[in-house]
């Protein structure tokens, strides 16, 4: 059984928990936009850094997409700068369109 307490967990176990997490919250937009970020960035993040993110998964979806969007913003200091992060990741990386769609 693994530890309930993330700090205990193996770094590797750490960042496939939080990958997963990000991507299996519940409203696909939230969805979406955290799981694209945390693929390209959970790998290099730091201690603190998934910790934050971590924090940031505690947060209802209706809030964080307010927070994503930029019809709210952050709670805390810290949050903002990752909501900030996510944002910019998003809008220089955006996703690849099929422009051959009917």
């Amino acid at each position: 059984m693994l530890p309930a307490n993330p700090i205990e967990l193996s770094d590797e176990t750490r960042r496939r928990r939080l990958v997963f997490r990000c991507w299996h919250r519940g409203m696909r937009e939230v969805d979406l936009l955290l799981g694209r970020f945390a693929d390209a960035h959970v790998p290099e993040m730091s201690r603190g850094d998934l910790a934050r993110l971590e924090t940031l998964l505690d947060i209802p979806d209706s809030e964080l997409l307010a927070w994503l969007t930029g019809a709210g913003r952050a709670n805390s200091e810290d949050n903002q700068r990752l909501i900030d992060a996510i944002r910019v990741f998003h809008s220089t990386n955006p996703t690849v369109q099929d422009n051959n769609r009917s």
